[in-house]
């Protein structure tokens, strides 16, 4: 499922950033996207100025609280409530993050997975469960990590046989691959040539944190650097153009200066504009 129907450069929305997009009709972002669990059951102010915005921009999702990892059972009662979300404001996508973030309860944070084939069978169980309740597919995205658990694949490879055992599509976010090369010592753009070009469905951009030369945090509470800039210029000469969206989640700036870095994501993707748009 490639998303045919979106282009350009995306804009990750936030309530910090509701009133000014309201205010300009999100003219700089070309699609948003919201986290549902920040939204489901909102009314009121709140919720007519979501519904304002999604009659006016294709609109994706991205879950924060799903737990593919995890070992405890699928919340089947958020997952009928994030399908009715997707149905009611017509969402194009929805997609989830590789890790757990649950147990007893609720963590609150991405943990890091065991890069193993046990891992690997049960996440793409959970992946067909969750896909059959949404009556959708499910996008999955790399995320950033700090520690490592024991198993015997590297992190390209595990990420790599998901796709292929759940048969489901990848959001590759670019700024988790340069903060986990540069905490794992690997190589960021073989990285990005291991993903399977046909599964990229879309890809994140975002800032992160230097909290020491061997260790970044991935904020989204920064600029995008140079350095990740470069990565994901690498990523459309490797696979093709695929839509992009911009994460920022606080420290924000004037929506001047988010649009600039749209309008940035557009020009390298204007750079690469004669390869094929999936990169065949």
């Amino acid at each position: 499922m490639h998303l045919a129907h979106l282009t350009g450069a995306g804009l990750g929305l936030r309530r910090g950033l509701l009133a000014e997009l309201i205010g300009d009709d999100a003219s700089g972002a070309d699609f948003l996207e919201v986290a549902p669990e920040n939204w489901i059951g909102v009314g009121g102010r709140l919720g007519k100025q979501l519904r304002a915005l999604s009659e006016r921009r294709p609109l994706l999702c991205h879950g924060l609280s799903l737990n593919l990892g995890g070992f405890a059972p699928l919340n089947l009662e958020l997952l009928h409530a994030i399908k009715g979300f997707l149905d009611e404001h017509g969402v194009l996508a929805y997609s989830e993050h590789l890790s757990a973030c649950a147990d007893d309860g609720q963590l609150y944070d991405l943990m890091p997975l065991p890069f193993s084939e046990e891992s690997v069978a049960r996440i793409a169980e959970r992946v067909r469960i969750a896909q059959d309740v949404l009556e959708r597919p499910l996008i999955i995205e790399n995320v950033s990590a700090y520690a490592r658990l024991p198993g015997e694949l590297d992190e390209a490879d595990f990420v790599r046989a998901v796709l292929e055992r759940a048969d489901c599509q990848l959001l590759l976010d670019v700024n988790n691959v340069y903060v986990n090369s540069l905490n794992f010592g690997f190589d960021a753009e073989a990285y990005i040539a291991a993903m399977p070009s046909e599964r990229i469905a879309y890809l994140h951009v975002a800032g992160h944190y230097d909290q020491a030369a061997d260790l970044k945090i991935d904020t989204h509470g920064a600029p995008v650097i140079d350095p990740v800039w470069a990565l994901l210029s690498s990523a459309y000469a490797q696979h093709g153009v695929r839509p992009t969206l911009l994460e920022r989640d606080f420290n924000f700036p004037p929506l001047a200066e988010l649009y600039a870095e749209l309008a940035h994501i557009r020009g390298l993707q204007q750079a690469v504009r004669p390869l094929s748009r999936y990169g065949t």
